[in-house]
């Protein structure tokens, strides 16, 4: 059952209790893909002009926020403290990222949807992998942009980025705002900046569709990617044509988590991008829409 929001969102309740908030752009005959956003995002953090651009080559493009995220559910297991997160003690009560891939299947199944072309970032990349992997008839192609194997001796942050991390939640608006722009500039690098006036309104409405700051759902989900661990060996498992996307300038994936991840999955084609960090910059969306299209199209006639 579907409840209307503003503008094209939709909610669905889907049967194991969580509820997605989701959005669907494209005509209802064309090929669908399925966006899978990263830590502590919404399904706006996919820019509007990567999302037209996918149009535009004739896809149907669905964006979900993950649960914990946006307008979807918030669950009601304690969140870890610090100490835990830094640690990688997960609570015995928290999700998984295999619980993360029901959610997104469950979605699927919402929409009528069979097969789908998969692209994830960051920890969407990690969910759109489960996905792939434990239900390989549902992905026609997957595409996991700047993400990791769970292997903790790999793609791991840089100190610069830790300290930024480690700080205790935004308590208001303004400050939310601060610290999107700090972690983002920062992620984004020099060679493809982030821009200024596009990131504070994301990061404006991201906390007004969450309802303030979302620091335990943050929290969840790093425990959710802590108890998922090393993945390598499920992810040999993926049939699906993949492309894996990172860039060499990365300072929270380190970019040997795309390595890794390309050398895992079978047949796998890896792309580096020179300058490119761990944010969908404007400089970069035309490549990377280039990049999408052009590998679903490929999978799509394989």
């Amino acid at each position: 059952m579907s409840g209307d929001l503003p503008g094209a969102e939709e909610i669905a309740e889907l049967g194991h209790g969580i509820r997605l908030c989701h959005r669907v752009d494209g005509p209802e005959d064309a090929e669908p893909v399925l966006l899978v956003a990263g830590l502590g995002q919404d399904l706006h953090a996919w820019p509007q002009p990567f999302v037209d651009g996918l149009v535009t080559r004739g896809l149907r493009v669905v964006r979900h926020d993950n649960r914990d995220a946006g307008r979807s559910s918030r669950v009601r297991a304690r969140p870890p403290g610090m100490l835990r997160q830094l640690l990688a003690r997960p609570r015995p009560d928290g999700y998984d990222l295999q619980d993360m891939a029901t959610d997104t299947v469950a979605l699927l199944d919402h929409l009528g949807l069979d097969r789908v072309h998969v692209v994830g970032m960051s920890m969407g990349g990690m969910i759109g992998q489960t996905v792939a992997a434990a239900w390989p008839d549902r992905v026609r192609t997957l595409t996991s942009v700047f993400s990791t194997t769970g292997d903790t001796r790999i793609g791991q942050p840089a100190w610069s980025t830790k300290l930024r991390i480690a700080r205790p939640p935004a308590r208001t608006r303004d400050e939310a705002v601060r610290r999107h722009l700090d972690i983002t500039g920062h992620l984004a690098g020099r060679g493809y900046p982030m821009d200024e006036s596009v990131e504070a309104a994301y990061a404006r409405q991201a906390w007004d569709r969450a309802g303030g700051s979302g620091g335990a759902g943050v929290a969840r989900q790093v425990q959710a990617i802590q108890a998922s661990g090393d993945r390598t060996a499920q992810l040999r498992g993926i049939t699906a044509p993949t492309l894996v996307v990172h860039g060499d300038r990365d300072l929270i994936v380190h970019p040997s988590g795309g390595q890794a991840t390309a050398r895992a999955i079978p047949g796998a084609r890896h792309v580096s991008v020179p300058g490119m960090g761990h944010h969908l910059a404007p400089g970069l969306l035309d490549r990377l829409v280039d990049l999408v299209a052009g590998h679903i199209t490929e999978g799509a006639t394989a």
